[in-house]
């Protein structure tokens, strides 16, 4: 081997220490062979706490079947371990809540513990304890997801376009079926559980204000009345809406919709 190289492999050997690879993959293969080849890459140096990422080119010897040749490799190493951890982690945590979720409804909330939730997940319950630090805790993440879902829905729903009657009756319609579709599934303590939840009062002021600001869209364009405050009326309008929770069929909550949209229009404000 020439010296060129063996002072290259020792500078390389050196370099190693001062930096670093994504979540420590090698950044080079290594295959049996004869001979040395001089391959070229792209990895992030340390650079410090809190410093960004920099980018050098450092040579590394390594086997192979083709004596001295060089090989450049100019690509940025991709962070597929990074996000496969990441994937990993999401899909535990959804387990988890999901689990979770499932053990309550049928148990209650006395009855679940942390070794059956790591059980019945297919995961350690040392795994666990890194995720959530109780029951409680995991509830609370499963109950701020389906809000979050549910806010989401409501949203597209409202942004699919239409006069903004159209939209508000939209918005109410997917609303109350969230809230006939939720209706016993939960134990009163469950339920009184969830309603000390603060998510639970942002999420309402979010679609208080989703549904007032149609409505005050509506009354500037005289489609919808405008002799009581827009507040006030996305007020009834939510108060009206707790019906549906106890409402037989999908038939009754439409036509609970429909009465409440009946009292909106600009007509029955004259």
């Amino acid at each position: 081997m020439s010296s060129t190289m063996t002072r290259s492999r020792s500078t390389t050997a050196a370099m190693t220490t001062s930096t670093f690879t994504h979540r420590g993959v090698p950044m080079y293969p290594s295959e049996p062979g004869s001979g040395s080849v001089m391959f070229i890459f792209s990895v992030a140096g340390a650079g410090g706490a809190g410093a960004s990422p920099e980018f050098t080119r450092h040579c590394v010897a390594v086997k192979t079947l083709r004596p001295d040749t060089v090989v450049p490799y100019d690509g940025v190493v991709p962070k597929v371990w990074s996000d496969t951890i990441e994937a990993h982690r999401h899909a535990v945590r959804n387990a988890t809540l999901d689990t979770t979720a499932s053990l309550v409804a049928e148990h209650g909330l006395r009855s679940v513990t942390m070794s059956r939730i790591a059980q019945d997940t297919g995961i350690g319950r040392a795994t666990l304890y890194k995720y959530f630090p109780d029951v409680e805790a995991i509830l609370l993440a499963w109950h701020e997801r389906q809000i979050t879902g549910h806010l989401e829905q409501l949203v597209e729903v409202r942004d699919r376009g239409g006069t903004a009657g159209e939209r508000l009756g939209a918005v109410l319609e997917a609303f109350a079926f969230i809230s006939h579709e939720s209706h016993g599934h939960h134990d009163s303590e469950l339920v009184a559980f969830f309603h000390r939840d603060e998510q639970v009062g942002r999420a309402q002021k979010q679609l208080r204000d989703m549904i007032r600001d149609l409505l005050t869209e509506g009354a500037e364009a005289g489609e919808l009345r405008d002799d009581v405050a827009p507040d006030e009326l996305a007020s009834y309008c939510l108060h009206s809406l707790t019906a549906a929770s106890s409402l037989p069929s999908k038939a009754s909550v439409r036509r609970l919709v429909a009465v409440i949209m009946a009292g909106l229009h600009a007509a029955a404000g004259s």
